[in-house]
């Protein structure tokens, strides 16, 4: 449906140049949104798919053991839409107190989106509203290393930005100037929190992304924080019992739709061709997600029988192996640390596994404070 221009402009100055930004309307979307039959049937296929991902949490042994690794690939995902060139072996490694092989600045970058991810989760189940304060402090961590640390961490921004172009006049969009930041989230921000009227969770999140990033409240950093609150809105909405669902994957695999579908919502009011774009990414990214639960519950099945034929040592190996499920990228000390083996039980297991069954493979070429990978759980994820 074309309601037209969702906002007005209003003039700006960007780095000295004259400039027209645009602040966007509340929401609701004004006339409501028109759920046809196309649109209510894609909204019903995500909703079934959320609904079966939301199964993985209860069905796997232990949900953690995907959840460690799901976190970080979303934690990569979103920060290569940003321009970081780290891979998900680079952030394990990054964690392992390893060398990554990308600039550190890039990993810590990632590292901090994890600790975001993590806040955020904690601070839903505390039952924290997503409001100003919880926003602020999830960008607070976002942004408390690498090169986001002289971007005002935690702060809402005192300048005019704008994306898109050499100079704001040649912009593609230019968000509201600084001064309007406070209302429009004010606006949101009753939004989020069902005031005056509740709002389906789904079309809550689809509707919420948008206008985020419209108002673009940070001086950096909003990207990943538009895309961190998606998976909030769906646990603080119990649609999903652990934050499951991400959808940079899909987001940076359709960059270009995804930016003109933002872009048109603005322009033209079209809300029902971007809720169609959003739901869709929700049910292929969520029935991608529990593709890939399967495989990796698979794997590990197949593994743990390979390892019942090592004989005495087969019991540590398989303490051993779920360990790796639960961190794929490890050194001895951390493996200790996860399995409560000894160094030297250890150190003769991961010889076995790798000698014998190339499970684990050795990737720092050290004699000390090597570094072990399970590679095909790692691959999996790569492939999701």
């Amino acid at each position: 449906m074309e309601r037209g221009l969702t906002g007005c402009y209003v003039p700006s100055i960007a780095g000295g140049v004259n400039c027209q930004a645009f602040v966007p309307n509340p929401l609701p979307p004004v006339p409501p949104l028109q759920i046809s039959g196309k649109l209510q049937s894609r909204i019903n296929e995500a909703l079934l798919a959320l609904g079966r991902l939301d199964a993985i949490s209860t069905l796997l042994p232990d949900a953690q053991l995907f959840l460690y690794s799901y976190v970080r690939k979303e934690a990569v995902m979103s920060s290569q839409i940003e321009g970081t060139q780290s891979s998900l072996s680079d952030l394990m490694l990054f964690e392992m107190e390893g060398q990554p092989g990308v600039p550190m600045d890039d990993v810590q970058e990632v590292s901090c989106y994890v600790n975001a991810l993590n806040l955020g989760v904690q601070r839903i189940r505390e039952e924290y509203p997503i409001t100003f304060r919880l926003v602020t402090e999830l960008h607070q961590a976002l942004m408390t290393s690498g090169r986001g640390i002289s971007r005002g961490p935690g702060q809402f921004r005192k300048n005019q930005v704008w994306l898109g172009g050499h100079r704001p006049d040649e912009a593609i969009f230019v968000p509201p100037p600084a001064t309007h930041i406070d209302q429009c989230w004010a606006d949101l921000e009753r939004f989020i929190n069902d005031i005056p009227e509740q709002t389906d969770p789904l079309i809550k999140a689809a509707l919420v992304h948008v206008q985020f990033e419209t108002i673009h409240p940070f001086m950096d950093g909003n990207g990943r924080i538009g895309r961190l609150l998606i998976p909030l809105i769906f646990v603080e909405a119990k649609i999903l019992q652990e934050p499951l669902l991400y959808l940079s994957v899909f987001f940076k695999k359709h960059r270009q739709t995804y930016y003109d579908r933002l872009q048109q919502v603005r322009i033209s009011g079209n809300w029902e061709r971007w809720l169609l774009f959003f739901v869709d990414a929700v049910a292929e990214v969520a029935n991608k997600a529990v593709a890939t639960a399967k495989q990796l519950s698979d794997l590990l099945s197949q593994d743990k029988l390979r390892l019942s034929t090592l004989g005495r040592i087969s019991g540590s190996a398989s303490q051993l192996l779920d360990a790796l499920f639960r961190q794929p990228i490890a050194n001895i000390n951390k493996l200790a640390e996860l399995s409560g083996l000894t160094p030297a039980t250890i150190g003769k297991a991961l010889d076995a596994m790798e000698q014998q069954l190339s499970i684990v493979h050795e990737i720092t070429s050290q004699k000390r404070n090597r570094v072990y990978a399970y590679s095909a759980y790692i691959d999996i994820l790569n492939q999701s």
